[in-house]
């Protein structure tokens, strides 16, 4: 059990939590009625995409020898032998499916836009580091986050709840999904020469340390930028409350600009808290408005 909750990467789930909570506050912030039943299960679903998309991760990275000995990461169960690779692509299938029963109360109620999103998302989950083109060795794992951890989760949450998209969900969307991003990115920086010898073209890779470190500064920055959205619509407090975390982004940025290999593991820790922390108090002054 110890090696299943391992693989999992519980550290990690807070980015299938937050925009399904976003999404749902937006909506109460617009005095919808909220169906905490379809919460609940959107909930679950992104949960089981997101542990899903983790496992096969695991897998993938170890076949293609991204993860090795050397990883200057957190453990990896199939690299270190804890679960065997038959093992860990079972747990994925099974997350999977999990996502799928959750998503059928979801389709119910929303329909084709909700099969769309699901499918897209078990795709791109699988998608990520698997399969004929996988997105993180090309360098898209960081758009890919975006969208889906992002725009795609925060849109489908207040669609759900309100039938509808708004430019206040996107935009939502795309702050939760920079912050989400900002792991990828650090966690690219760190394993930035592991990641050139294997093979895995990311950002980092493509186009050299100062340009990732300057990725890191703009996505930890972009919900503050977009944050003058909800100023400029009198939602003061969607604006004000996030703004107790700027000097923690402001952390983060300093972090990447002067720490390398394992160091950045702290730097990880403190963007999975700003990604957390920023998405409750933004939630809070949509709902408290």
């Amino acid at each position: 059990m110890k090696n299943w909750i391992l693989a999992a990467r519980p550290k990690t789930l807070t980015a299938a939590v937050i925009p399904v909570i976003t999404g749902t506050a937006l909506a109460a912030g617009e005095r919808i009625r909220i169906d905490w039943a379809l919460f609940l299960f959107a909930l679950l679903g992104a949960l089981f995409i997101q542990i899903g998309t983790n496992l096969i991760n695991d897998v993938a990275d170890f076949r293609k020898g991204s993860d090795t000995a050397e990883r200057l990461g957190p453990v990896r169960v199939t690299q270190a032998g804890l679960l065997s690779e038959r093992q860990v692509a079972g747990g994925a299938f099974m997350a999977f499916a999990a996502a799928v029963l959750c998503g059928i109360p979801l389709v119910v109620h929303g329909g084709i836009p909700l099969i769309i999103i699901g499918v897209a998302s078990l795709v791109a989950g699988y998608a990520y580091t698997a399969g004929p083109f996988p997105l993180a060795y090309h360098g898209w794992g960081d758009f890919f986050v975006i969208l889906f951890f992002g725009v795609v989760a925060v849109g489908g949450s207040y669609f759900l709840q309100t039938g509808t998209i708004s430019i206040q969900a996107l935009l939502a969307g795309v702050s939760v999904g920079s912050l989400a991003a900002v792991l990828i990115a650090v966690n690219n920086l760190r394993d930035r020469q592991g990641d050139l010898h294997s093979g895995k073209r990311t950002l980092a890779v493509r186009f050299g340390v100062r340009l990732a470190r300057v990725e890191i500064a703009m996505l930890a920055l972009a919900p503050f930028v977009i944050g003058a959205y909800w100023l400029s619509r009198g939602q003061h407090l969607a604006f004000l409350l996030p703004l107790l975390v700027l000097p923690l982004a402001v952390a983060i940025i300093r972090s990447a600009r002067r720490d390398s290999g394992r160091e950045l593991n702290r730097t990880l820790g403190k963007a999975a808290a700003l990604h957390a922390l920023h998405g409750i108090l933004f939630s809070l002054g949509v709902v408290l408005q």
